[in-house]
């Protein structure tokens, strides 16, 4: 049984509005106050991205900068010394790397409560440096944009590609249509977004064959890595995955997960080792996936999921 219409365009909206309170300190090798400047304090979009807020932090900043005159695309953003990635939303980012727990479908009042972890997690406490830019991990913005729009255009144009086994839609997509969808993620307008959104999942003529699916796997718990990682690496599995296992059982999220990491997750019923954390929130092993990618897809199309170790 499909998730009704109404219930699915609710949905889509309540992951659209959903966002991180961030409070974002000058790294104080790049300041001149020795007590440090005050905090820029602002609530991100979960679907939005770090690199938007670039020329901000600058602006803000800038008075306490020892260097007043770098530019603001020498800045960068870390975690507990974690550069973030620009291309990852912070959602994402969020999922991965703050430690709080995430929220559970079985709690009966989990729309209503916030786990006290999380409370205690946020805001998110992050930090912009302008100086010593980790090239080797993090591709440079430039000052018009144009980096963090390509870097997301391509994402959308590959998740279509997988979703349709070709990349038509998105290609065939008029200009007009193109510049909407990004400025939809600068706004964060849901009215401008969801138009070119349902054309995307819906296209005409076409049926869906497979989910974009990015799984995010702590390095902890990647055994196949060798050296030692670096401190916050993850390894990113990439793969479209079929909408069914056969005419007549659909494929669920747990399903999916036992045939990509069958030793994290050894059950297709029950997460026994590990968890899937989409927007925040556990994902329900039983959950069909096609229905999970219409009402819970990141803005790029794709399903970004962070695998998160029990206990």
């Amino acid at each position: 049984m499909s998730v009704p219409r109404d219930v699915a365009s609710r949905l889509r909206q309540r992951v659209w509005e959903g966002s991180i309170p961030l409070e974002i300190r000058l790294n104080k090798g790049d300041s001149r106050s020795y007590d440090g400047s005050e905090p820029y304090l602002i609530h991100l979009p979960r679907v939005s991205y770090l690199g938007l807020l670039l020329q901000r932090l600058h602006a803000f900043f800038a008075r306490d900068l020892i260097y007043p005159d770098v530019a603001p695309t020498e800045g960068w953003l870390s975690f507990e010394h974690v550069p973030l990635k620009w291309h990852y939303p912070i959602g994402v980012l969020y999922d991965l790397y703050s430690g709080a727990e995430p929220t559970y479908p079985s709690d009966p009042d989990a729309d209503n409560q916030v786990p006290a972890e999380e409370i205690e997690s946020l805001p998110w406490k992050l930090t912009v440096h302008y100086s010593d830019y980790p090239i080797g991990q993090m591709i440079k913005l430039d000052k018009d944009g144009k980096h963090l729009h390509d870097l997301y255009i391509n994402s959308v144009k590959e998740a279509d590609m997988l979703r349709n086994g070709n990349a038509k839609t998105i290609m065939s997509m008029p200009l007009k249509d193109s510049e909407q969808l990004w400025e939809s993620i600068k706004d964060h307008s849901f009215p401008l977004f969801n138009p070119i959104n349902q054309k995307l999942l819906n296209p005409q003529g076409m049926d869906l064959r497979n989910v974009p699916l990015r799984l995010y796997v702590p390095h902890r718990a990647a055994d196949t890595i060798e050296e030692e990682p670096v401190a916050g690496s993850i390894r990113v599995v990439q793969t479209p995955i079929p909408l069914s296992i056969s005419s007549r059982q659909p494929q669920t999220i747990g399903t999916a997960l036992n045939q990509l990491l069958p030793n994290l997750f050894p059950s297709p019923r029950t997460a026994l080792l590990a968890q899937p954390v989409l927007h925040g929130a556990v994902l329900p092993m039983n959950g069909k996936i096609e229905e999970v990618l219409k009402t819970s897809a990141y803005s790029d199309g794709w399903l970004h999921i962070a695998i998160v170790m029990m206990g």
